[in-house]
């Protein structure tokens, strides 16, 4: 086997070993971090795999799992005269029921890509006349920061700033994906970003109420392997625990200033995944005390009937039913110049990385 593309071979070599002593005959183990899925990809670790051993993606993409409904809700909020929308780039191109962003914009709508969102709140102090809605996407990696805009508009007394709310919380999916029988995940290698805000404590039901093992790793070949390699020992002894592959980026108790942000700007509401359903407590609102910021809420926008793209299997790719390649569209009408689903739009999706890498 050729490694020599890893930073450290022998290292590979002996994770690798590892995983083919400790791996039972049977396993399927899932990454619910995009970033993992494109480090699987890239590096092929795959094909480094016992045979029996598959590797599942789940909902690790935050553009991927955001439903139909709030994508036409954005592109509804695009449509209100005087709003500006500042969203991250991979966002403009997840089509909705009939349009996207990026076709809103090519016909007149105002839509910036901003990085952050900060870069948000000043395109709306540099606006005044504007109405600027920045588009909360994303995991509990994200959500702080938001929270922590919203925080500084209204310190700022800022009239001209709000949020259209899509922010998801990780545990609830993957309850929704432990408890399916029809997907038999045997153990989960856990998300560093997420990790790195929540800790490893939210994750402890895994175990002891399912008794799947998981591990929280980085972002590295390396990292996946060794957090792999700690999976298969748990599953070799008969242990099922959530242990930290990432120790030099997550702590046991996370980043209680970060929680403590999201904790009071937003409070958890039930909330729809594409794929994984509607699913209680996994989503976030503003709180009523900040609820000037609302975008929804201030400009309550006309959306479309809901329509999801013919023959798009994105949903059941995001559960783990199956590879992006076995869908009938992956490199045939569903590509990255011409994506029907967002599983092929954003740089974190299944379907971009498989095209990509395989």
């Amino acid at each position: 086997m050729d490694l020599s593309s890893f930073k450290d071979p022998e290292l590979a070599r002996g994770l690798i070993h590892s995983i083919e002593k400790w791996a039972p005959e049977h396993a399927t183990l899932m990454e619910v971090c995009g970033t993992h899925t494109v480090a699987i990809a890239r590096n092929g670790l795959r094909t480094m795999m016992p045979e029996g051993v598959r590797l599942a993606s789940g909902p690790g993409c935050p553009v991927c799992v955001t439903s139909n409904k709030d994508i036409d809700t954005v592109i509804a909020l695009s449509r209100v005269p005087g709003v500006t929308i500042a969203t991250f780039g991979d966002m403009t191109r997840v089509p909705g029921s009939t349009s996207s962003l990026l076709k809103e914009q090519a016909e007149g709508r105002s839509v910036s890509i901003v990085y952050s969102p900060l870069d948000a709140l000043k395109l709306a102090q540099e606006n005044p006349d504007q109405q600027i809605v920045f588009v909360g996407v994303g995991f509990e990696t994200t959500t702080p920061l938001v929270a922590m805009a919203i925080k500084r508009a209204k310190a700022l007394g800022l009239k001209n700033f709000s949020v259209f709310v899509a922010h998801k919380n990780m545990p609830g999916a993957l309850e929704t994906i432990v408890s399916d029988p029809s997907l038999q995940i045997d153990a989960l290698i856990l998300p560093g970003h997420v990790s790195t805000i929540i800790g490893m404590k939210p994750y402890e039901f895994l175990a002891k109420k399912y008794g799947i093992p998981g591990v929280i790793t980085g972002f590295e070949a390396v990292d996946v392997l060794q957090g792999i390699a700690m999976i298969m020992r748990q599953l070799h002894e008969g242990r099922a625990e959530i242990e930290i592959a990432y120790t030099r980026g997550v702590a046991p108790e996370g980043n209680p200033v970060a929680v403590a942000a999201i904790n009071e700007v937003f409070h958890t509401v039930d909330a729809t995944w594409r794929g994984l359903g509607v699913i209680p407590g996994s989503g976030y609102a503003i709180r009523p005390e900040f609820a000037e910021f609302d975008a929804f809420q201030r400009f309550e926008p006309a959306v479309e009937p809901t329509q999801e793209p013919k023959g798009c299997r994105c949903g059941d790719v995001l559960r783990g039913m199956m590879a992006p390649n076995e869908c009938p569209l992956f490199r045939k009408v569903c590509t990255p110049e011409n994506p029907v689903g967002p599983c092929m739009v954003s740089s974190e999706g299944s379907c971009a990385a498989y095209f990509r890498y395989l």
